[in-house]
């Protein structure tokens, strides 16, 4: 019998407790891929004595599960909170800075001060000197697992309230996201209001924007 993948665990977080680190984050950032729409991250506080199972990184688990999961994970939290950089942030600022702008909006929304804070990747987007990366993080570790379904299910609802408003974008399936019907309805339709105008996948066409140079976007840490 094929041997049940292990979910995220608590040991990174306990190793932080034990060192006097009460105030443990994970933080997990979704829509960077996106063509359209916000980047997102999430951060989340958990308690040491309580568990939600099920709890996997968000790109495990089905649109429907992680709404099943979203209350139960928002009310196991200590605290929690979800940062947005809109899409002109990210056109604006590059997607470096809109990362650590979306970040610090989301640390500054849990209304308690992290000792430690723990990020998925190889990449330090919070910054501060409080931070360790962990490859893998949103598979391995818990708390970062359960930032990555508090922002992708927020993102997500964003996208699909406003499905309406761009009709033949299907944002309510492809959340902002490439894909071929995306690209189509682009060529057809030209961007929509929440389209990012900076990003590749713009080039060459008569709506596509300057991009960013480096003394375009501020140092926000």
């Amino acid at each position: 019998m094929a041997r049940r993948s292990r979910g995220p665990t608590l040991v990174v977080e306990r190793e932080l407790w034990d060192a006097g680190h009460d105030v443990v984050v994970g933080v997990d950032e979704v829509g960077r891929g996106a063509w359209a729409g916000p980047l997102t991250i999430g951060a989340a506080v958990l308690p040491r004595d309580r568990r939600v199972y099920g709890v996997r990184d968000s790109k495990q688990l089905t649109e429907i599960r992680r709404e099943q999961l979203f209350e139960r994970v928002g009310e196991w939290c200590v605290a929690w909170a979800v940062g947005h950089a809109s899409h002109e942030e990210c056109d604006r600022l590059g997607m470096s800075d809109a990362q650590r702008l979306a970040a610090r909006r989301a640390l500054d929304g849990l209304g308690v001060e992290p000792d430690r804070v723990l990020v998925d990747g190889r990449w330090d987007f919070v910054g501060g000197g409080r931070t360790r990366m962990l490859v893998k993080g949103d598979a391995t570790c818990l708390s970062i697992a359960a930032a990555s379904i508090l922002a992708k299910v927020t993102r997500d609802r964003i996208m699909r309230a406003g499905a309406d408003s761009y009709p033949g974008f299907d944002f309510d399936r492809n959340k902002g996201y490439p894909c071929p019907r995306h690209k189509l309805a682009l060529k057809g339709y030209g961007p929509t209001a929440i389209h990012r105008r900076t990003w590749a996948f713009m080039d060459g066409t008569p709506w596509g924007a300057r991009r960013p140079g480096p003394d375009d976007a501020p140092t926000l840490f």
